[in-house]
């Protein structure tokens, strides 16, 4: 049974008497362990399954927790259990009482927003541009989350954002409107469902549990506690860690796990104090830097595991891409198996060097919650833009890239290669800069009417269509041209390929090359084509906050990859490194990638957290205060089984700036304090 393999802690909390009791469950002391032996306490002291409501952060850790106690409990006895998140819960609740909603996904709900929003002229008001939809919803959803005691949003917004607040009447109205429109056609978003499942209870609902168990409690908002308190159960069971809350700018409340005693008088509070997963001198060295925090509640890690283990170590490097490699090669080198080791960091914009860095010595890796660097649209777009320039005959590389010519097909870039290849007798670069009209032809089309196939008979036109356009003489003459399926936006793309070339023309050195892509008008038409759709809104309007943001964020990866190129002397060098072992490399098997908030929950034998410098890590545009940061540093370090490896790099290149050592690493005692 679940509650034999339990230790004196885990199982004095796990058969504690029914009522308001929490659990400090610190990194590593076995929490899901203790829940699932609570619940199985519950089943056999005679409380109904049904009677047991188990809320959590994720579908899949409510999943696993079910699965654990199927192995000692009837499959249908464990499945009257209400578990999940609390938004998937309320949801099937809501249901049950015939007060079901159509849930729409904030995407479309900023759509709605956004066509509201749009028809205010702000502009008429003052001089100060007025948020977009998109980002008054998620202002919108912060405030739902966070304040729960009937505070207006208008006296909210002005308090909290005071360069809009003489917008904060018209958002106000702009809000209740969209309020209206949901309730006419009953849409409802993440936040509804909370809100509607509390209204219900408060309405007197029939719907009640004996006990409600709640994970990660640390991590519960304003709304959700709200939520709680309004089941009005007579027992809790809430088990989290003060020093993992991690959430804030999601809206998480620390006060509430912090505030438990205050409010349920006589509450029990149990500490699970044994850690099974870090070695001593890993647990030191995160106690000593979460010990600058205030101590919520008292309790004390003592390590389970026997047996002598490195001591957590600080490499110091010049660089910031120095810094990539070198962690690289130590993982190269290292004896653990890649899936047990992680890399984690503060911001994903540490990611795409790492995955380079790791690549280069053809180490596999897997980022979680996001696209790899090498599989990202404006990557593989220069890299298709370097294979055409490499090898001239790449007519999958051609297809890729006349993809961001609107209008052209990728059959239409097919005959357009075809042209362009066979009046560059097989060299489509030829064919650009230097053709031989007489040459120029398409592939003969074969003749199938069954499958659809048939013969065009204007497949060449003259080129003076696109007189208007300010060609010079020599790409007017282009064979190119001549092919009735080119529009206006194929021929100039096809000029500024062209013009490309030109300025490459016979140039080796890869960073060069990829310096003068990235300056190139046919990059930008490409960066332009991303950044428009990554903007672009379900009603097909444009949100230009969006689309400067997302130009900067594929400039920033551009960047990373013009880096990585100045350590390959030549084009083509540079061009087997981005090819070579990539589909492997892509497969997203190997060394975690990770966010900190990412690797909440999980452990590795070797770790490694990067980028320890200030204003990185703690982060000084992400951070809500030092203490939160301080306690994503604790997260990060008791990820680590085995061994613990922190760096920083005094100077980063791309950005040209200087950095300082984390003060997080003074307080570990790793550098000293800079006078």
């Amino acid at each position: 049974m679940p509650l034999s393999k339990l230790n004196k802690e885990q199982y004095r909390a796990a058969t504690a008497a029914m009522g308001h009791n929490l659990i400090i469950a610190s990194a590593g002391t076995g929490k899901t362990s203790t829940i699932v032996a609570r619940i199985a306490h519950l089943l056999n002291s005679g409380i109904s399954a049904d009677k047991i409501l188990l809320l959590t952060f994720t579908n899949k850790a409510a999943s696993e927790m079910i699965e654990r106690l199927e192995k000692y409990f009837d499959c249908k006895i464990i499945k009257q259990i209400r578990a999940g998140t609390f938004h998937s819960v309320s949801n099937l609740l809501l249901k049950s009482l015939g007060k079901g909603v159509i849930l729409k996904q904030p995407s479309e709900l900023k759509t709605l927003l956004k066509s509201i929003t749009d028809r205010r002229q702000f502009h008429r008001i003052s001089d100060t541009k007025g948020y977009s939809g998109a980002y008054l919803y998620d202002i919108y959803s912060l405030f739902c989350n966070s304040c729960v005691n009937n505070e207006s949003f208008e006296d909210w917004f002005a308090l909290n954002y005071p360069d809009q607040a003489e917008f904060a009447a018209i958002y106000d109205d702009i809000l209740r409107e969209f309020e209206e429109t949901k309730v006419q056609f009953n849409y409802a978003d993440f936040n509804d469902l909370l809100i509607k499942m509390r209204n219900e209870l408060k309405n007197g609902s029939a719907i009640c549990f004996d006990e409600i168990l709640v994970d990660e409690y640390q991590d519960t908002n304003s709304l959700q506690g709200s939520l709680i308190d309004a089941f009005n159960t007579k027992s809790l069971f809430c088990v989290g860690d003060f020093d993992q809350s991690i959430y804030a700018f999601n809206g998480a409340n620390i006060e509430i796990i912090g505030s438990f005693k205050e409010r349920y008088i006589g509450a029990n509070i149990y500490s699970l104090n044994i850690n099974y997963r870090s070695s001593a001198k890993i647990l030191a060295l995160a106690n000593k830097v979460i010990a600058n925090n205030p101590r919520l509640y008292p309790k004390s890690l003592e390590v389970s595991r026997d047996g002598e283990f490195k001591s957590p170590v600080l490499l110091v490097y010049d660089e910031l891409f120095v810094q990539y490699s070198a962690v690289a090669e130590i993982i190269a080198k290292s004896r653990y198996h890649k899936s047990d080791i992680a890399i984690i960091f503060r911001n994903n914009s540490s990611a795409d060097g790492l995955e380079v860095a790791l690549k280069e010595w053809g180490i596999s890796c897997k980022r979680k919650g996001g696209v790899s660097f090498f599989e990202a649209r404006e990557i593989k777009a220069l890299i298709d833009l370097v294979a055409i320039l490499v090898n001239p005959k790449d007519i999958m590389a051609f297809i890729h890239i006349m993809e961001y010519a609107r209008g052209i097909g990728n059959a239409h870039a097919k005959e357009l290669f075809d042209i362009l290849s066979s009046a560059g007798h097989g060299d489509i670069i030829k064919g650009l800069l230097h053709p031989d009209k007489k040459s120029a032809k398409l592939a003969p089309k074969k003749q199938n009417y069954q499958l659809g196939l048939f013969d065009d008979f204007s497949e060449f036109m003259p080129s003076n269509r696109f007189a208007s356009l300010g060609f010079d003489d020599e790409f007017m003459a282009s064979p190119a041209l001549n092919y009735s399926n080119l529009n206006q936006n194929g021929a100039i793309f096809l000029f500024e390929l062209r013009n490309l070339i030109y300025t490459i023309d016979n140039e080796l050195n890869s960073s060069k090359i990829i310096s003068s892509i990235m300056q190139s008008k046919i990059y930008n038409i490409i960066v332009d084509n991303l950044a428009t759709k990554r903007a672009t809104l379900r009603n097909g309007n444009i949100d230009s906050e969006l689309k400067c943001s997302a130009i900067e964020r594929i400039m920033a990866k551009a960047r990373v990859l013009l880096e990585i190129s100045k350590r390959h002397s030549s084009i083509d060098n540079f061009y087997n490194f981005l090819t070579l072992g990539k589909s492997e490399i892509s497969e997203g098997d190997g060394v975690n990638l990770l966010t900190v908030h990412a690797s909440k929950g999980l452990e590795f034998n070797l770790v490694f957290v990067v980028d320890l410098a200030e204003g990185r890590f703690p982060n000084s545009r992400l951070m809500s205060d030092i203490e939160e940061e301080r306690r994503l540093f604790y997260v990060a370090v008791t990820r680590a089984k085995d061994e613990l490896v922190l760096s920083y790099a005094k100077y980063d290149k791309i950005r040209k700036v200087e950095y300082q050592p984390s003060c997080f690493l003074v307080e570990a005692g790793m550098v000293r304090k800079s006078v």
